[in-house]
């Protein structure tokens, strides 16, 4: 398969990046001076991209490899890549479903612990010495608290399991009622965010859950609430969240994704109510290992004519 081009268009995996180089042509689209001229000159030669949560394949490149015959993302979410030109185009897409699953779960969690029991603000205590001046404040505990979860999927679902570990209440919206749970269902957002303390964000980034998050919701959760946000950034209207939190209307919040990454508002820098970490939901050693294994494994079985291993179109 070493004369089969791969282009992979951002700094990923390291592990990816030299497995890749291994068993494909590799052609890296960060190192070209001139993005549209590197891919004119390669058009041809170039059957498959790898894309991650930054850049997929947009109709733009789509339209630049005429040779393309599948796009293998190193991630779960697919806003990234243009899925109606790639089934026009006959172009197989891929991602890699389950192997993070249980990071980002673990995320979602440590954010809301981080955020309730002010974990940062207190290791800042520490290390400035203050401790030495008197305790630190009192914080909200998060065992028992009543948990509303957007997107009842492989990783809304593990949230759950571990939110329910700590004796939460747990309810959740998503399209439809899901059969076999005992968790409180809602069709409307704006109740499962009235009767929540915690709304967690766990579903995929499409036109309709697009701002899923917006003033409304904000407010229905209330001045007591947290939101925390493992999604996409673009599943809250950040200006909205920026103002309610600035305003008390809302409790605090916990954000691995931001709108305009890696750009991040700076009004939430001096909020000792806000946790902020860089969409770091699934970097860890072991999960990017498997994640990049799936993609290879996703290539290999295309050009081998065998069934792909997760397939989405």
């Amino acid at each position: 398969m070493q004369g089969i081009g791969v282009l992979m268009n951002c700094p990923m995996s390291s592990y990816l990046e030299e497995e890749l180089d291994k068993r494909f042509k590799l052609f890296r689209l960060w190192e070209a001076s001139s993005k549209d001229e590197f891919l004119r000159e390669n058009c041809n030669s170039i059957r498959a991209v790898v894309g991650d949560t930054a850049i997929g394949a947009d109709s733009k490149l789509i339209e630049y490899l005429p040779s393309l015959e599948i796009v293998s993302s190193y991630s779960v979410g697919l806003d990234k890549i243009n899925l109606a030109k790639c089934k026009e185009r006959g172009i197989r897409v891929t991602n890699t479903p389950d192997v993070l699953t249980d990071d980002v779960a673990d995320l979602a969690i440590g954010l809301a612990l981080a955020t309730l029991r002010k974990i940062c603000v207190c290791d800042r205590f520490v290390r400035s010495g203050l401790w030495k001046n008197g305790d630190f404040e009192l914080t909200s505990k998060f065992s028992g608290k009543s948990v509303g979860i957007i997107g009842l999927g492989r990783i809304g679902s593990a949230i759950a399991k571990r939110a329910e570990a700590f004796g939460c209440f747990i309810s959740y919206h998503s399209r439809s009622e899901k059969p076999l749970t005992n968790y409180k269902y809602y069709s409307s957002i704006i109740n499962l965010a009235r009767d929540s303390q915690i709304l967690i964000i766990a579903c995929a980034l499409t036109e309709e859950t697009r701002h899923i998050v917006n003033r409304e919701v904000i407010n229905a959760l209330g001045p007591k609430g947290v939101l925390i946000n493992i999604g996409r950034g673009q599943h809250i209207d950040e200006s909205e969240l920026v103002a309610a939190l600035l305003e008390g209307r809302l409790g605090g919040a916990g954000l691995d994704v931001f709108e305009n990454e890696p750009e991040v508002p700076e009004q939430l820098f001096g909020l000792e109510n806000v946790v902020l970490v860089p969409h770091v939901g699934s970097d860890t050693v072991e999960t990017s290992n498997a994640m990049a294994d799936l993609v290879i494994g996703n290539l290999e079985a295309h050009f081998c004519n065998k069934p792909l291993l997760t397939p989405v179109i």
